[in-house]
């Protein structure tokens, strides 16, 4: 083992307790697939194109099949996706208002080709229309391309965000340069020893949204492990008591409970995987009695601010309206169960 100040630094470890990774030397991954379909989802569908004739839409995501993943090694990104995506479109022309649908297919988007050779196929169902099938061949082509390169992007910025981990010579530059910005940037007390790590800016966020099911339920899905997993449509860990950890998404959402307060009020330490370590945002949802409803008030402090619009998609998509799915299946059910003559709650559907 080198001694300290001989050496190959690559090998040294230098002022992290833990030893990780040390100057990115090390091989790690990260699984981009579960981020990749939602982003890819959020991007594509409502895409629009219209012109004299008709307009265009982008109406749904049918299907999207494969994996995407980055790792990291010697301090450099390695991308790898492969994907078929499988879109369904609608329109509409302006004479007649004769209305049709058809298909948009990107049978390979991958590394392996540029996002202007990306192969799009876009079909109609028969009959007249063709003029929209023109339009979605042109126009819309041109947006699904854009919208995938936009995906791209993303996936080599956000995504990666932690996975390049600052090294001692990165973290004296950037401290360096802060100085010279401002006197004020960075505090030192020198009877304190010096914190290690870059100091990042930091967003906070308010969120309400209303929920068509009583207090309670709404408190539980949150709190109950097997709610969470329906929501989730993932494997979960909860400890649903003060200083309890949690873990969901496939491990990409992890945190601690920090104050519960049975169907008023939750608080959360909260992090995704792919912030910097050891940051965490805190969290709190507060349970809003209202003629029917349930409004959820979320509000968010110390989200990086390169995260705020992942962090809203989230908290939109993948929660609120996950959750009102899983709500609408159960009184779904609740409904036949009735027509058979066999009553169950909607509660209690969502419990079993």
């Amino acid at each position: 083992m080198a001694k300290w100040g001989q050496g190959d630094p690559r090998w040294i470890v230098e002022e992290r307790e833990d030893g990780t990774n040390v100057n990115n030397w090390h091989w790690t991954e990260r699984d981009a697939t579960s981020w990749s379909k939602g982003r890819l989802r959020e991007l594509l569908v409502g895409i629009t194109v219209e012109n004299e004739a008709g307009r265009c839409e982008i109406s749904e995501l049918k299907q999207v099949e494969g994996e995407a993943s980055c790792s990291s090694r010697k301090g450099k990104l390695i991308f790898f996706y492969e994907w078929n995506i499988k879109l369904g479109w609608k329109g509409i022309l302006r004479e007649s208002g004769a209305k049709h649908k058809g298909l948009i297919e990107i049978p390979s988007l991958s590394e392996e080709n540029e996002v202007d050779d990306t192969e799009v196929n876009v079909s109609k169902k028969k009959g007249d229309g063709d003029i929209l099938k023109d339009l979605m061949k042109t126009a819309g082509t041109a947006k699904v391309r854009e919208a995938l390169g936009d995906y791209l992007k993303a996936l080599k910025t956000e995504f990666t965000m932690g996975m390049i981990l600052p090294t001692k010579a990165m973290a004296v530059q950037e401290l360096t340069v802060k100085r010279k910005l401002s006197q004020n940037a960075l505090q030192i007390q020198a009877s304190s020893p010096v914190a290690l790590g870059v100091r990042i800016p930091t967003v906070a966020l308010h969120m309400t949204e209303l929920f068509d099911t009583a207090i309670e339920q709404l408190y539980r899905i949150f709190t109950v492990k097997d709610l969470v997993q329906k929501f989730s449509k993932s494997p979960a860990v909860l400890e649903a008591e003060k200083g309890g950890k949690f873990q969901m998404f496939d491990g990409n959402i992890t945190g601690e409970y920090t104050e519960l307060l049975t169907n008023k009020k939750i608080v959360m330490k909260w992090r995704c995987r792919n912030w910097p370590e050891e940051h965490y945002a805190v969290v709190a949802l507060n349970f809003v009695p209202t003629l029917e409803q349930t409004e959820l008030q979320l509000d968010c402090e110390g989200v990086p601010i390169c995260e705020e619009e992942n962090m809203k998609f989230c908290w939109q998509k993948q929660h609120f309206e996950e959750i009102k799915a899983v709500m609408h299946f159960g009184v779904a059910r609740t409904e036949k169960s009735m027509e058979k003559g066999t009553f169950w709650p909607a509660t209690i559907l969502l419990m079993k």
